[in-house]
């Protein structure tokens, strides 16, 4: 499992320097949203997931599974959002990211409903107890997460870190 605060957290400065960019220039409409490369293959899930849980219980923290799929503009904001600080440091000290591609909501959804994310819109997260326990999982609460601001990213991390 790859970490994103490793060699892929410049990936987070290249999207938020996108992102301030397009915002600066784009006071003629919204700015796009900048397309990284985010979500595994479909085929890493099972893995990632188990690979997360060990490394959550030697560092005593929580787990974090983030459905979605690169195509999805929400999750790229989220993605974004998790890079920014203050809530890049309360994922690092609290939390092991996990991203799980479903593919195009066609793949790894066993999963999902294996942890209670109903995947109606992504991203969607759930968070696990190092065990495996399902601490919360959510229905569309960020589904919308382009027109939200990245203070209830900081409000969801806070909430549930333990």
């Amino acid at each position: 499992m790859q970490s994103r605060f490793g060699k892929n957290g410049m990936r987070a400065v290249a999207l938020a320097a996108g992102l301030l960019i397009g915002s600066i220039a784009g006071a003629q409409g919204p700015a796009a949203i900048p397309h990284a490369h985010i979500y595994p293959d479909v085929s890493a899930a099972h893995t990632d997931i188990q690979a997360a849980l060990a490394k959550a219980r030697r560092e005593h923290k929580r787990v974090i599974l983030d459905f979605g799929g690169d195509w999805c503009g929400d999750c790229q904001v989220l993605n974004i959002y998790f890079h920014q600080s203050p809530n890049a440091e309360l994922l690092q000290k609290h939390f092991v990211l996990v991203d799980v591609n479903i593919g195009r909501m066609d793949s790894n959804l066993d999963i999902a409903h294996r942890y209670g994310v109903p995947v109606q819109g992504v991203p969607a997260l759930a968070v696990l107890s190092p065990e495996g326990k399902v601490i919360y999982s959510q229905n569309k609460e960020f589904a919308d997460m382009r027109n939200m601001d990245p203070k209830s990213v900081t409000d969801f991390l806070n909430k549930w870190k333990q």
